[in-house]
């Protein structure tokens, strides 16, 4: 498949083993990778920041498979699921420290041009969100209001 803004291929990535059940020296205690799962969310981890956590330290390779469930479902069951999805929240990260950059770099064009493809992928991306009822009918990305949306 090609690249969204590039008419090159992309690079192959590896690919995680097939797995049906979990291996047997993993933790799979669900009320306990449940409880973690809040307690790091509570402390400011986003999902993909509480998976290798629980990866790493915690020793559950794939949650999906200890729990049932994924990261993301959990933090919705329990009412800890950010307004703005996280995949959308990095992308205007990325867009609001390329526009300090430019505000800084006026005339950096690598940059301005890098900053129209990260938007038009969160425009992209907000209209898919909006279209199936994660973000409302009428949100609307403006780059002036993003870093006060970011902070919430």
């Amino acid at each position: 498949m090609a690249r969204m803004h590039a008419r090159r291929r992309g690079t192959s990535g590896s690919v995680r083993p097939y797995r049906k059940d979990t291996p047997e020296w993993s933790n799979t205690d669900v009320q306990e990778i449940e409880k973690t799962i809040v307690d790091l969310r509570k402390n400011g981890m986003s999902s993909a920041e509480i998976g290798l956590t629980l990866r790493d330290k915690y020793g559950v390779p794939d949650v999906k498979l200890a729990t049932g469930k994924r990261v993301s479902e959990i933090l919705k069951e329990k009412g800890l699921e950010s307004e703005i999805p996280e995949d959308l929240r990095n992308l205007m990260i990325k867009a609001l420290g390329m526009r300090k950059h430019l505000s800084e770099n006026k005339k950096d064009l690598h940059n301005k041009r890098q900053l129209q493809l990260t938007e038009s992928k969160v425009r992209r991306l907000v209209r898919y969100y909006t279209g199936t009822g994660r973000l409302p009918k009428g949100w609307v990305y403006k780059p002036e209001t993003a870093e006060i949306l970011l902070s919430r």
